[in-house]
């Protein structure tokens, strides 16, 4: 015989606690995109979230697990917005990856919170580097996999594919950091041309 889960004006346990990391990685998010990774302590940003310790350690173990799951979320919004972009109306293939370096562009600068945590604070964070590179290489390959879909049998054949991929998400992520930075005074559009037009040269057998 289970159980019956208790509720609370309607909301279950469960759901309690999947709000309460919500509202632990939105606090995450705002210390590290505002204040940076050093400023992002456990109590910080138990203070932000507005709740205590105990719930925190419901949810992680410590600060750095909590900094690798709001650098995971970004990623997955970056795959998420890319992908959608690329599956949008039929286009060649300059113009899909266009729609796409614009929708990841867009997505790091509507809010520069996520701009500062993905580019920035990931290379500077001892904790999120390691992950910083996974999150690289794998869209590296994710690059090489969509060049294949839009090319076909003209894509650069592997291992080629992947070196080409893995060399613009990372030439990209070190033009954004330099953008973000303030290092280069260079217009938005000019990044989504440029990286676009890149893409379009080598990604394809010549």
């Amino acid at each position: 015989m289970t159980t019956p889960r208790r509720s609370y004006r309607g909301v279950s346990a469960e759901q309690r606690r999947d709000l309460r990391r919500e509202q632990l990685l939105e606090a995450g998010l705002d210390l590290l995109g505002t204040q940076g990774w050093q400023q992002t302590t456990m109590t910080a940003v138990c203070a932000r979230a507005g709740l205590t310790e105990r719930y925190f350690y419901e949810n992680f173990a410590h600060r750095d697990e909590l900094l690798l799951a709001v650098l995971d979320r970004i990623a997955a919004r970056i795959r998420d917005v890319a992908l959608r972009a690329l599956a949008g109306p039929d286009g060649d293939p300059r113009a899909k990856a266009e729609a796409a370096i614009g929708a990841f562009v867009d997505l790091l600068t509507d809010d520069p919170r996520v701009g500062r945590a993905a580019i920035l604070e990931s290379a500077a964070a001892e904790p999120l580097r390691a992950r910083r590179h996974e999150l690289l290489v794998g869209f590296g390959q994710l690059i090489a996999t969509q060049a294949r879909a839009l090319y076909g049998d003209n894509a650069l054949p592997p291992p080629r594919d992947r070196i080409n991929g893995l060399m613009l998400t990372g030439g990209l992520a070190e033009l954004l950091m330099a953008w973000l930075n303030g290092e280069m005074q260079i217009d938005r559009q000019d990044i989504i041309d440029t990286v676009a037009t890149h893409f379009a040269a080598t990604a394809r057998q010549q």
